[in-house]
């Protein structure tokens, strides 16, 4: 049935009409809601209106894309100007969901009732009222960085980077196998990484030289939140170097032209696995320092490597299946 509405009609209250399942429903309008964004969604079979339903807090209106917190969302695109604000965008509910489960704060969020599901009341209730701003569909479509918003968008407080001095602090107690991620340039590359690493128990992650920031926005959506986790650290290649040695930490890296195979290589135990980019690998100072270059063994008529995502998640992945056998195959 195609529900129609014929007027506006604010006074309208649950006592004052009575819902015939055959008639067409005409909802209240919120006197606060501006740009369509009061209009209640279609109405079920009952009568009420679905999950999408909004919910009663009132927040306060922005109506205008020259409000200056629309501003500031669009300038937090660039690292400059998050690093200049210690703040981050998250436009996905997931996301946004995991960085609040890993105590991550909301400095401010925007909200749109008329693109909410289910789900985003629920998280909505996660944040705090004073902060959250309500926003028209079409001003949601302008500050979002995806091309189909959902309904919440929360700009974040950073958290203080984990350095060398925590890094060595953490393999005071721990011999999690490490991932270094070494001058990697694409944000997609390392969110994927990031993911893959949690999946596969890589409790932690090194950014080695890297001029790329956590809270890029691609970084972000493909690590599917896992960038959010306190086991990352920002080093440079001394600095990574010199953990690894002082900790007894076995340097894999990963290498084309590598010596030895994945699959006969034992990863077992103090590892860390060092990945470079894709076009020119780890540079001859990692090269160098590895106790071991290792190759993912190929056996196509055209191709002679692969993506580093694709590299990184073979090599953690046979790490996992090894140290999940209480032996290594001789």
């Amino acid at each position: 049935m195609k529900v129609t509405y014929r007027k506006r009609i604010s006074h309208l209250t649950a006592h004052q009409h009575k819902v015939n399942c055959c008639d067409p429903i005409i909802w209240p309008v919120n006197q606060n809601h501006k740009s369509g964004c009061g209009i209640m969604p279609s109405a079920n079979r009952t009568g009420q209106p679905e999950a999408t339903t909004p919910v009663n807090q009132p927040f306060n209106p922005i109506t205008s894309a020259q409000n200056p917190k629309i501003k500031q969302i669009k300038k937090l695109r660039d690292r400059r100007d998050r690093e200049r604000d210690n703040l981050f965008v998250i436009d996905d509910g997931r996301d946004l969901a995991r960085a609040l489960d890993c105590g991550y704060t909301v400095s401010y969020a925007l909200y749109c009732p008329v693109l909410a599901q289910a789900d985003d009341t629920t998280l909505l209730d996660r944040i705090p009222a004073e902060v959250v701003y309500e926003v028209p569909a079409s001003l949601m479509q302008k500050a979002s960085y995806r091309q189909n918003p959902g309904a919440l968008l929360a700009v974040m407080e950073q958290k203080q980077s984990l350095d060398a001095n925590a890094l060595r602090e953490t393999l005071r107690e721990s011999e999690s196998p490490i991932l270094a991620l070494v001058d990697l340039r694409k944000p997609g590359n390392i969110g994927a990484l990031l993911r893959t690493a949690d999946a596969s128990g890589f409790g932690i992650v090194c950014l080695v030289d890297t001029a790329l920031d956590l809270y890029n926005a691609n970084i972000i959506r493909s690590s599917t939140g896992a960038c959010f986790l306190d086991n990352l650290y920002t080093l440079s290649t001394q600095e990574a170097l010199a953990i690894f040695r002082e900790h007894g930490y076995a340097l894999v890296a990963a290498a084309v032209d590598g010596e030895s195979e994945l699959f006969e290589t034992d990863l077992r135990g103090k590892v860390a696995i060092a990945l470079g980019t894709e076009d020119q690998g780890l540079d001859p100072t990692w090269q160098q320092s590895a106790d071991l270059r290792v190759k993912i063994p190929m056996v196509g008529k055209l191709s002679d490597s692969l993506n580093v995502s694709v590299s990184g998640a073979i090599f953690m992945f046979e790490a996992l299946r090894q140290r999940s056998q209480t032996s290594f195959p001789t």
